[in-house]
């Protein structure tokens, strides 16, 4: 460790209170909004985006980290790395990306990293993470096998989850489906892209993460 990192952490050890820094992994399935509440929760502390937001399945492919990002509500305080990680999936079908005007080689090629990705995800998971914001697209079905197995894995490394049920901006949305998938974690609903209830998702981060 140099000089001045190990000064940065004493500095922030101080503030802090001594607390320990909380590696927070965002995890769901492709197209849940990681990203949009990832960048959400990077603007509002610290003003800069974690990376880019597509529509496109699996645009995250690598997982991205946003550090030192000290989120306070209520009196309660934690300083968090933020983790994005890939969307999870069962398969990676390189078709999927050729509805979206691609040519065969790249969408392959996107296919490819996409499932590197996913191994990478559930590496963090099991060795590098310290607890989970689950987000679920609230206007789909939960009721998935990949939501079964990721909540399961999470819970057999005894992590600390919130399950949130993105996109409550949407007509179609129901908040009660999630809940009634997941009844033995708490379920905080949110819109990422339009900023509703982000106060109760940062009351909840700090709570459960703090």
């Amino acid at each position: 460790m140099g000089l001045l990192t190990g000064l940065r952490n004493s500095i922030s050890n101080f503030f802090t209170g001594g607390q320990k820094q909380r590696r927070i992994g965002i995890y769901g399935p492709p197209n849940a909004g990681k990203t949009t509440l990832a960048n959400r929760i990077a603007r509002d502390w610290t003003g800069d985006a974690v990376g880019p937001e597509s529509q496109v399945p699996h645009e995250t492919r690598r997982a991205r980290r946003k550090e030192d990002i000290e989120i306070e509500r209520n009196g309660k305080s934690v300083t968090i790395d933020i983790v994005d990680t890939p969307g999870v999936a069962t398969k990676v079908d390189y078709t999927e990306f050729l509805d979206h005007d691609m040519e065969k080689d790249d969408a392959v090629r996107r296919s490819r990293e996409a499932t590197e990705g996913v191994a990478e995800a559930m590496h963090w998971l099991r060795e590098d993470v310290d607890g989970v914001i689950y987000v679920l697209d609230s206007a789909e079905d939960p009721f998935t096998q990949v939501n079964t197995m990721l909540v399961g894995i999470i819970e057999s490394q005894d992590l600390p989850v919130l399950i949130f049920a993105n996109k409550i901006d949407l007509e179609e949305s129901s908040i009660q489906r999630i809940k009634n998938a997941f009844p033995q974690h708490e379920t905080v609903p949110l819109s990422a892209l339009e900023g509703e209830n982000m106060d109760e998702v940062y009351e909840k981060i700090a709570e459960y993460f703090g």
